[in-house]
């Protein structure tokens, strides 16, 4: 790439227009720091726009390193403490958004989630931020001390914040790890997550919603489970995907409330005439409960059933055992699990400890949160710690 017409120099270049990057920009801006935002789409915020249903889930209650999956665990510690939610909450109370707490910690905004762009768009038109729409970065080199973008744009501290992989209809790409790899920065490998997952034999149930516990390892979630045409969604899906390593076996309680192997020895022992199918209609969704019956060729009523065929129906429903073949994508993925190496990075200012002035923030990092604003969450901590960590001025 040539460097040899004249450049517009800025404090900070920012690589990136979402949470992460606005964020930043926003800090930045309020304290006089000549910044510029370059993003690759439209509009800034396109993923902020459709999160949480389009009414944004922008953070939680109950944050803690524990909602957050790494390389290294403990990386988000100082990002949490130095921005955490209570702050990201006071930032909605004073632009006066309002917001409820929908369950489990999750805080949505009341009216969409515009509210929280515009919050974000008028923060760093305060502090005279410039943003760049329509604008690709497709190379950056670094002459002497300074980071040079496309011969176009000129810094000494230039802010990677340019996502993961997910949501690709929204200008997601690559280009956050292409710079870290040009930079000799290791990359842990983007997987999707936050995703449904394909499961053969799951079209005939399609449409059927029930709350379940779904187990991987030592992880367990308890939320609504959807069948599909396709196989598994829903919240519960969407957080054990988190964890789910290709090939191995998800564990999954269709009535986590119910004991079935008690409830059905307690039914024979009573002398119910009623058949299994029957008897399972009370407590599972009556396609569900046919489907299993027919599965495991019971047609009887519950006295005729043995105790290892009744414990087998048991397992079948409290300990139902899927190996998923796949997941759904990043078309299909809320966030991008892997990314860039944090052991590069220092979790206090999230500059490279490779090369000074290069910064990396938000989903572009090997980072990544569970379902119910975590994400939000982390792409607001890390880009306000960046951005009060900088030192420019005496």
């Amino acid at each position: 790439m040539k460097v040899d017409k004249e450049m517009k120099q800025y404090d900070v270049i920012i690589v990136g227009a979402g949470a992460s990057g606005l964020i930043c920009a926003g800090e930045l801006g309020l304290r006089g720091v000549k910044t510029l935002v370059l993003n690759s789409g439209d509009k800034i915020g396109k993923k902020i726009k459709i999160a949480g249903g389009g009414r944004c889930n922008f953070t939680n209650l109950n944050v803690s390193k524990d909602n957050y999956v790494s390389n290294n665990p403990n990386f988000v510690i100082s990002a949490l403490k130095q921005f955490s939610n209570y702050d990201f909450i006071e930032m909605v109370k004073e632009a006066k958004i309002p917001y409820y707490e929908k369950k489990d910690g999750q805080l949505f905004c009341k009216n969409s989630s515009l509210d929280i762009i515009n919050m974000l768009s008028k923060r760093c038109e305060q502090g005279s931020v410039k943003i760049i729409n329509n604008y690709i970065v497709d190379d950056v080199v670094k002459q002497d001390d300074a980071y040079i973008v496309n011969s176009d744009y000129k810094t000494e501290n230039l802010v990677i914040a340019a996502g993961g992989m997910s949501y690709k209809n929204l200008g997601a790409s690559d280009i956050g790890y292409k710079i870290a790899r040009k930079f000799g920065l290791k990359i842990i490998e983007p997987k999707p997550a936050l995703v449904p997952l394909v499961i053969d034999g799951c079209d005939k149930l399609k449409g059927i919603s029930l709350n379940v516990k779904v187990k991987f390892g030592k992880q367990s979630f308890t939320d609504d489970m959807l069948f599909t045409h396709f196989g598994l969604s829903g919240p519960a899906i969407l957080k054990i995907s988190n964890y789910w390593n290709k090939g191995e076996v998800i564990e999954i309680d269709l009535v986590p409330e119910i004991d079935i192997y008690d409830f059905l020895i307690k039914e024979r022992e009573s002398g119910n005439k009623k058949k299994l199918v029957n008897l399972l209609n009370g407590i599972l969704p009556e396609r569900l409960a046919e489907f299993i019956a027919k599965e495991m060729k019971i047609n009887g009523n519950i006295l005729e059933l043995s105790n290892k065929k009744i414990r087998e129906i048991a397992n079948r429903i409290n300990n139902w055992q899927v190996t998923p073949s796949k997941t759904k994508g990043f078309d299909m993925a809320e966030v991008t699990k892997g990314g860039v190496d944090v052991n590069e990075i220092s979790s206090k200012t999230f500059e490279s400890k490779k090369h000074n002035g290069l910064y990396f923030i938000g989903e572009v990092l090997d980072v990544t949160g569970e379902l119910g604003g975590f994400n939000l969450q982390w792409a607001s901590s890390s880009g306000a710690s960046m951005a009060r960590n900088l030192r420019l001025f005496p």
